[in-house]
């Protein structure tokens, strides 16, 4: 039987290179994967970028109100078996569109690997990031280091470099002079404080 799967961890730990590693394994072998993404994520437009500057073209940019099971087999029938998906950017995923994720795992036996933060810049839980938590076969962090050397488990947010700690959930990097920093608790609390 094949699994969800949830790669998470801070900003800059590598998800998005991991994705495209793997969507590579996998080609290399002779099989054929899709890469989804939901359109809410504009960083990169189609693609999926990642800060050691490749990218790779997704297949498949699902909106907030598509059914994923229905995408995912109507590309199935239409394109060409898929052999595992992988998916960027889950934590903007709906709990129903993690559900039906999982139901593509156990019913159409495709593994699908998903990559995406587990909290935002105010250590609150995305809706998709909550449920994959909660249901995933397999979940795996993928470490980094905040700029003092500790391991990062935070996200901070900087407008016009300096940390911000009250907006939107939502604000994606390299927009409206948007950046992140991944941090450690120690870190986080003590820019909080400043």
């Amino acid at each position: 039987m094949a699994k969800l799967y949830f790669r998470y961890g801070a900003m800059n730990c590598g998800k998005s290179t991991n994705l495209m590693q793997v969507a590579y394994n996998y080609e290399e072998r002779g099989m054929k994967i899709i890469i989804i993404k939901p359109v809410i994520d504009t960083k990169g437009g189609d693609k999926v970028i990642s800060r050691l500057g490749i990218d790779r073209k997704v297949d498949l940019l699902l909106e907030k109100d598509k059914n994923a099971y229905e995408e995912v087999e109507r590309w199935n029938n239409e394109n060409w078996e898929i052999d595992c998906i992988l998916v960027d950017e889950a934590q903007f995923f709906t709990e129903g569109q993690i559900d039906e994720f999982f139901e593509i795992a156990v019913k159409m036996n495709i593994p699908v690997i998903c990559y995406g933060l587990r909290t935002d810049f105010q250590m609150k839980g995305f809706e998709g990031s909550e449920r994959l938590l909660l249901i995933a076969h397999s979940i795996e962090e993928l470490k980094t280091i905040c700029s003092c050397g500790k391991k990062a488990i935070f996200n901070g947010r900087k407008v016009n470099g300096k940390f911000i700690f009250e907006g939107a959930q939502v604000a994606i990097e390299n927009e409206d002079d948007i950046v992140y920093e991944s941090l450690c608790g120690e870190c986080y609390f003590r820019e909080k404080q400043n």
